[in-house]
Parts: structure tokens; C-alpha cells; sequence
């Protein structure tokens, strides 16, 4: 198996994962990729977009929606499958496990005087950042709109995951 890995993914990134491809033997090169992140050269119509936890992939699900709309749809109509690999890590295994995933970014606090003593108060957070079970309906709409699947690891099995997901033969894994 030779895997291309997409020239915008992250140096720090691929400071980190390449040496685990590395130690499965797998040969790979850095050119730009139409979409994602990782693909095989054996099934050029499945591709990895890889997030380094569910903070990124809320950010582009709710933030930067129309970029990453336009990406699956470009993907769609090229015939070409997208698995979001999300490296959350060991809290996260699978789509059910978003739905109880609680967002740091809901939880925003500042520190105010009552009655000449400081005290965190609960403040409503700059941008509305979904819950977990918010996040888990939307990943699901984008699930069954644009065919994606979404694959969940901890950072240190990325590179076992990436060569099992390209590996499967047929697309089916």
C-alpha cells in the first residue's frame, strides 16, 4: 500500500504519525490532495480527512459550515468517500459517544465581586458552541447527506486506523 498524505495537513501532525506508518512498513508521499487528508493509491474514491478531536470537527460542522459543505460536496459529486478520522481519543469510540461529549466551550466563567469577594460566575460563551447531542444530530445529517462516515481513535492508533480504513477492500470497513 503507498498512501498520499495532503501537503496542508500539519507538519506537527505528520511529526507524529508518520513514524507510526513508518513501523507498519507502509510507503507514503506529501503532494496536494483534491480532498482529505490521507488516501491510498489502491482506491483513489476513499479518502481520510483527519480532526485532531471533536473541538475541531465541532468548529468546522458549526463555524466554518460552508467551507466544509463545499469539501463533501466536491467529494460527492467526484464519486469519491469521505471517513472522518477524529482523534479525540479514549473517551470517544464511536458516534453514540458524541452524544454525551460535553464541549469545554459551553462551560465559559468569569470572575466578578459580590459583596467584596470574588466569585466565578456562569457566563453565556462568546460563540454557541453545540452540546454533544447537538453535534451528534448534525454529524448524523451530514452522515446520511453526504454519505460521510465518521471514525473516532486516540492519536497514538491514527496511523494503524488510516491503514485500516484505506486497506478494506470494496470501501467496506
Amino acid at each position: 500500500m503507498q498512501i498520499q498524505i495532503d501537503s496542508r495537513e500539519h507538519k506537527s501532525e505528520l511529526q507524529r504519525i508518520l513514524p507510526q506508518l513508518d513501523e507498519l512498513g507502509i510507503q507514503y508521499f506529501v503532494s496536494k490532495l483534491f480532498v482529505g487528508d490521507y488516501m491510498s493509491l489502491d482506491n483513489p474514491r476513499l479518502v481520510i480527512d483527519r480532526k485532531k478531536d471533536l473541538n475541531e470537527l465541532c468548529n468546522n460542522v458549526t463555524f466554518q459550515h460552508e467551507r466544509f459543505k463545499k469539501e463533501l460536496l466536491r467529494a460527492r459529486e467526484h464519486g469519491i468517500k469521505i471517513v472522518i478520522l477524529c482523534e479525540h481519543g479514549e473517551d470517544i469510540k464511536s458516534m453514540e459517544d458524541v452524544w454525551f461529549w460535553v464541549n469545554p466551550r459551553r462551560k465559559a466563567y468569569k470572575w466578578v465581586t459580590v459583596n467584596g469577594k470574588p466569585r466565578r460566575v456562569k457566563i453565556e460563551p462568546r460563540r454557541m458552541s453545540p452540546s454533544g447531542e447537538q453535534l451528534y444530530k448534525s454529524l448524523c445529517t451530514i452522515s446520511h447527506r453526504y454519505g460521510v462516515e465518521f471514525r473516532f481513535c486516540d492519536k497514538k492508533d491514527t496511523g494503524k486506523m488510516i491503514v485500516s480504513i484505506l486497506g478494506a477492500t470494496n470501501g467496506e470497513h
